[in-house]
């Protein structure tokens, strides 16, 4: 007995079958693209399941508005919706040119949520367009499709299961699989070479193993070579061009064509048939695809099958919230290299592909030069209902001229969380000045191996924030002048016309002048309508000489404002409500008084966009801002921080980092910074130093350029166990705002082990969740893994934020809580000047606004001289002023600094541009 296969009973019956001269089989692209459909559906409801609040995403991109256009997308839409694909469509009119098409492809390729790109052709515009092009900036992996070069040369070459396969030749194949026979070994003709249907229909059958001929338009003989073909597979094009009796007996033909031609019987007067003669060709052939309902079917559903392929693909390497960085292991070296060699032997990634890694699209990134880019403000509006993750403030003690390595730390930390514990983390610190750049504690962007790099371009290559900012103040000074001199000169009529000057026969204001028209009780938007009385309120200021701001505490308070604002919008009200001096009446004059509050606001925009470069490992940092903490609140701006939030995921942690000591810069990091952000932070990592904590212990003041004094060098445990008590009284500075603290002890090379552990435990004593020595000068991240450990402990505990005080509260109160619950202060003495001032602000609507007191950052009451804890004195307030835009009282105390009269040794020396390679 001789076993006979399936397919050679099959055959056999194909034979007897035809020579009974019986119908052919059809073969329903209908029924069959359905099995495809709900096949798809069910493994769409998987994915869901596995990975919740996943859905593949498709994405149909359209030119014009054509009629057939029209109609085969909403197939492709419904047949996605079927499935449970998440599909789009985006249609650009007739007049869009080749770029903005090309710049929506881009815009569609960046977005994790589309796993499947279709172009709609032809595209219909009124402008020449290179389809080639526009098929081929379609990312390969989303290239559903199957049009771009590169999918089709993987085809080519056999790379079938590393590619996307054409859908019309892919549902051929489904088709002819539908009908059991096999392609190995047969003789297969496809009638047509196009890139969509004929030319990946040859490469299909070819590397499934047929023997494949294609013929065309010149080919000779058609008819024999149609005669030959076990499989014949037909898109030429050309309405019934083959006919019946040139079909083998048993071929399975598959017909893709679609051609109307006159039929009287129709309404329509045309009827659709295919390139096969098919009343004919079904009477010899084994298997047929009839038109319409055979090819067209296919099509969709292999669309869609693609797409959920792709979304495979994508979730093989995708973890829910994680991003796809890589990160640098650096090597630390000993003895350990300047700041300036570590920068120049890491190789930083180019800006653009950080970008990619961190999730930022190209349309949201402004590259202005290798290593550091703007982000645009849209990223915002894309995450916004993005979970924020968590945030972590770093802060320190009071410090030496020398510092306490804050910013060091910080970027550490967040080199630990991403390279180490492969969780989402950025870093948010102030963009350097070039005196901080030029002082002894170093560079200002970290130091060692936590460090921004290239250290040359990010201290020493401005990013045009701060000359923007003196622009803006030139435009507000120069304004109080010209008002001031031609209210002097000009008549009030003069001065109308000056204001609101008459164009094509009218007058209007700005929204600008608009607002001062109702801050005086003008309901008028008509300026014709105006009376004598009101032209001269309107026109005339009335500016007190002896009140008008000065060039630097209006460049102070406009980077305060960048630093505070969320949005453009806000940016504008803010600048509007600047203070530049008052009237004669004793009423505030604002910049929108002076008519420029949306020119500043344009000047500004570009300020206001946060800059993004990267650490000696890899780990993404943002730049921003710059304010004061001796005049402001000192951090750097809520929109870098939002923005990070956003980035890292609900998962991810942001270090963000506040000025001088937990009592003046985490106190305003609260107060005024997170009391207009509406941002809850969770962790306050606390740094300190040995040798400063001597310091407050009574070893000798540290001075900028000399040798540290013996006793920061030689273990004195009972110094150091003296200056500890300045350390208590800061953890407890932060813990007074609900906060977990975790002290991070910065270690130096002259620290003992003894030394180290004695504060670790003073800082456990005080009151800290956690201490924890750190080393991430000399080691990178690797030196901060404890203390990001720690931090995650710290962040599961339940958020119990609250403010210091309540905003409502006299601004006096707020002082006084201030200067008690953070210095150490029995009471606030305010002087007859700012008393006046407090009074003054109060009946001008200030009252209520937070309050940033300006005092000597090296001990915690206002004589700098006075180290520990010290108790028992009083705060005088001398001065207040009003920064209304920003948002805070500015209140001047007594503070004398000796320390600070001392020049800062400069560190730039030895530096040259040009180096001796001999």
């Amino acid at each position: 007995m001789f076993a006979l296969t399936a397919s050679v009973l099959r055959r056999g019956a194909l034979r007897y079958r035809n020579s009974q001269c019986t119908m052919a089989t059809i073969v329903s692209g209908n029924k069959t693209s359905q099995q495809v459909k709900e096949r798809l559906k069910k493994e769409v409801a998987e994915m869901k399941t596995q990975f919740p609040g996943f859905r593949p995403g498709l994405v149909v991109l359209q030119v014009g508005d054509r009629d057939d256009s029209n109609l085969y997308i909403s197939m492709k839409l419904k047949a996605a919706a079927e499935i449970g694909i998440n599909a789009n469509h985006i249609r650009l009119p007739e007049t869009a040119t080749e770029d903005e098409v090309l710049q929506s492809i881009v815009a569609v390729n960046e977005n994790p949520a589309v796993h499947g790109i279709i172009v709609q052709l032809p595209l219909d515009s009124i402008v020449p367009i290179n389809t080639e092009k526009v098929t081929n900036a379609v990312a390969p992996e989303k290239d559903v499709d199957g049009l771009t070069s590169i999918n089709a040369g993987k085809l080519s070459r056999g790379d079938l299961g590393d590619c996307f396969i054409p859908c019309t030749p892919n549902g051929c194949m489904e088709l002819i699989s539908q009908t059991g026979v096999s392609v190995m070994g047969k003789n297969a003709v496809v009638i047509g070479r196009s890139k969509i249907v004929g030319a990946p229909m040859h490469d299909l059958l070819l590397w499934n193993h047929a023997t494949v001929t294609t013929c065309h338009s010149k080919t000779l003989d058609l008819a024999e070579h149609v005669g030959r073909a076990d499989i014949l597979v037909v898109g030429a094009g050309r309405a019934e061009m083959v006919k019946g009796e040139w079909v083998k007996e048993g071929a399975v033909v598959i017909d893709c064509g679609i051609n109307h031609i006159p039929d009287r019987s129709k309404a329509s007067g045309k009827r659709v048939v295919g390139d096969v003669h098919y009343s004919s060709a079904k009477e010899r052939a084994g298997y047929i695809t009839p038109v319409p309902g055979g090819v067209g079917p296919m099509t969709v559903a292999m669309l869609m099958k693609n797409t959920v392929e792709s979304a495979k693909r994508f979730l093989q390497t995708y973890t829910p919230g994680k991003w796809n960085i890589v990160f640098t292991k650096k090597k630390p070296q000993e003895p350990q290299p300047s700041d300036a060699a570590i920068s120049r032997s890491c190789q930083s990634k180019p800006v653009g592909q950080l970008a990619r890694e961190v999730g930022l699209f190209s349309a949201e990134v402004e590259p202005y030069s290798r290593s550091r880019a703007k982000i645009r403000l849209d990223v915002l509006k894309r995450m916004e209902k993005q979970p924020d993750g968590k945030y972590v403030v770093v802060t320190g003690i009071t410090s030496t001229p020398l510092g306490e390595g804050k910013r060091t730390t910080a970027l550490g930390l967040a080199q630990a969380f991403g390279a180490l514990l492969n969780i989402n983390a950025f870093a948010c610190v102030q963009e350097p000045s070039p005196g901080s750049c030029f002082g002894a504690r170093g560079v200002a962007v970290g130091g060692g191996y936590s460090q921004i790099i290239p250290l040359e371009e990010v201290s020493l290559q401005p990013s045009g924030q701060n000359e923007l900012i003196s622009a803006a103040s030139r435009v507000v000074m120069d304004s109080i002048k010209a008002h001031a001199h031609y209210e002097t000169k000009l008549s009030e009529k003069a001065l109308f016309d000056l204001l609101v000057p008459l164009k094509e026969g009218q007058r209007s204001v700005s929204p600008a002048q608009l607002s001062r028209l109702t801050k005086l009780g003008i309901e008028k938007s008509d300026p014709l309508t105006f009376t004598g009385t009101e032209i001269r309120r309107f026109v005339r200021l009335d500016i007190d000489p002896e009140t008008t701001t000065d060039s630097d505490s209006l460049e102070n308070e406009i980077m305060a404002i960048l630093s505070l604002s969320s949005s453009e919008e806000e940016m504008q009200q803010r600048l509007a409500k600047i203070v530049v001096a008052t009237n004669k009446s004793g009423d505030p004059v604002t910049t929108e008084d002076l008519n420029v509050s949306g020119p500043l606001a344009m000047l500004l925009r570009d300020a206001l966009k946060p800059v993004l470069m990267q650490t000696v490992e890899g780990s993404p940092v943002f730049l921003h801002t710059s304010p004061l903490v001796d005049i402001a609140q000192g951090s750097p701006s809520i929109l870098a921080d939002k923005m990070a939030l956003k980035i890292v995921g609900s998962k991810g942690f942001v270090v963000s980092e506040s000025g001088h000591g937990a009592n003046i810069g985490l106190e305003k990091f609260f107060n005024i910074k997170c009391r207009y952000s509406g941002l809850q932070p969770d962790v306050v990592v606390m740094v300190a130093t040995v040798r400063t904590l001597k310091m407050h212990g009574g070893a000798p003041p540290v001075q900028s350029g000399l040798p540290l004094p013996k006793e920061y060098s030689q273990e004195n445990l009972k110094l150091l166990e003296r200056g500890c008590c300045h350390l208590r009284r800061q953890v407890e500075n932060a813990q007074a705002f609900g906060l977990p603290v975790i002290v991070a002890v910065n270690k130096f090379s002259s620290d003992t082990d003894a030394e180290l552990e004695l504060v670790c435990g003073q800082a456990r004593q005080a009151g800290a969740f956690d201490a924890v020595k750190c080393t991430n000068w000399s080691k990178g991240g690797a030196g901060a893994l404890a203390l990001a450990e720690a931090v995650q402990r710290a962040a599961k505990l339940p958020g119990r934020f609250r403010f210091l005080y309540d905003s409502q509260i006299p601004a006096a109160d707020k002082l006084r809580t201030v200067a008690q619950k953070m210095y150490g202060a029995n009471d606030i003495e305010l002087s007859p000047k700012a008393k006046e001032k407090l009074a003054l602000y109060t009946k001008q609507g200030f009252g209520n606004l937070p309050v940033c007191i300006t005092k000597a950052h090296p001990s915690l009451s206002n004589d700098p001289m006075m180290k520990e804890e010290p108790t028992n004195f009083i705060l005088p307030i001398t001065d207040i002023r009003a920064n209304a835009g920003a948002g805070f009282l500015s209140c001047l105390t007594n503070s004398t600094n000796t320390e600070m009269d001392d020049p800062t040794w400069p560190c730039f020396h030895g530096n040259n541009l040009y180096h001796d390679s001999k």
